[in-house]
C-alpha cells in the first residue's frame, strides 16, 4: 500500500466532503454547509493561512490534515496549529494518520516552524496512541468562549 500526501486541490472536494462529515460526526458537531464550503475555499486559497494536506491510497483520498501557522510570542519562528486530522475508517491502523503527521513534521522542518501543536478529545484513545508516540501530552488546559 502506497500512501501519498499532497496539498488539497479543487478537484478533491467530492472526496473530501464525506471525510469532513465523518470528522464532524465523530465530534458530534453540525457545521452549516456554507461554513463547510468556506473552509474548503480557505484551504485552497494560497493567500489564506488555512492549509489542507490530503492522504491518498491507490489514488483515493482517505484522509486530511487541516493546519495553519501563526506568530508566537515564545519564538521568532511561526508555529503550526493542526486544526483537524481525520482518516477514513477503512484505512485506520494502516499508517495514514501517521503519514499525515510525518508530512507536517517534514513541512515544519523545511519551513522552519518552531513547533506543531494540536488538541484532541480526552476520550479519543485511538488517536491519542498515535499522538503519544510523537510527544507527551502537555500541561495546558483548554478554555473556549463562544461568541
Amino acid at each position: 500500500m502506497m500512501i501519498k500526501i499532497r496539498d488539497a486541490e479543487a478537484g478533491d472536494l467530492e472526496a473530501w466532503l464525506p471525510l469532513w462529515k465523518g470528522y464532524c460526526d465523530f465530534y458530534k458537531v453540525e457545521i452549516a454547509d456554507d461554513i463547510t464550503m468556506a473552509t474548503w475555499a480557505r484551504a485552497l486559497d494560497p493567500m489564506n493561512v488555512l492549509s489542507a494536506r490530503v492522504a491518498l491510497v491507490d489514488g483515493r483520498l482517505v484522509g486530511f490534515a487541516h493546519h495553519h501557522t501563526h506568530l508566537t510570542t515564545w519564538d521568532r519562528r511561526p508555529t503550526c496549529y493542526l486544526e483537524d486530522l481525520f482518516t477514513a475508517p477503512s484505512v485506520r491502523g494502516l499508517g495514514v494518520g501517521r503519514a499525515l503527521l510525518d508530512d507536517l513534521v517534514a513541512l515544519g522542518k523545511a519551513r522552519d516552524w518552531a513547533s506543531i501543536y494540536w488538541i484532541t478529545a480526552e476520550g479519543n484513545a485511538t488517536a491519542r496512541k498515535i499522538y503519544d508516540s510523537y510527544a507527551p501530552r502537555d500541561e495546558f488546559v483548554r478554555y473556549s468562549i463562544g461568541l
